[in-house]
């Protein structure tokens, strides 16, 4: 994986470990990751369309292009095939809440 994925490998794999990970379901099947960061600071990514909200996706991958992806989007990916990830069911407002929140710490 370190091969692969440089750097990020270990951290994710890290992330994995500590089971960080939390896939957020909406009962419309809605679905996001929210991943404790090692900063403990929490990050909502979207593998659907390879998405993070941590600051090194924004600078490392959409501004520098010098990685593929972020330790969290990674630790997502890692924790979706090894079945590690817990699991948390809300409601189609909280998800929203969770969305909106995210949107007022970017702004």
């Amino acid at each position: 994986l370190k091969f692969i994925f440089g750097p990020t490998a270990v951290p994710a794999l890290d992330l994995v470990d500590q089971r960080s990970v939390t896939r957020v379901r909406a009962p419309s099947g809605r679905i996001l990751y929210q991943v404790l960061g090692s900063s403990g600071k929490l990050y909502t990514c979207y593998s659907s369309c390879h998405y993070c909200t941590c600051p090194a996706f924004g600078f490392s991958v959409l501004q520098k292009s010098e990685s593929l992806l972020c330790k969290h989007i990674l630790a997502v990916y890692l924790s979706q095939a090894m079945g590690a990830c817990q699991e948390l069911a809300v409601s189609e407002e909280q998800l929203t809440n969770i969305l909106l929140a995210e949107e007022e710490d970017e702004g």
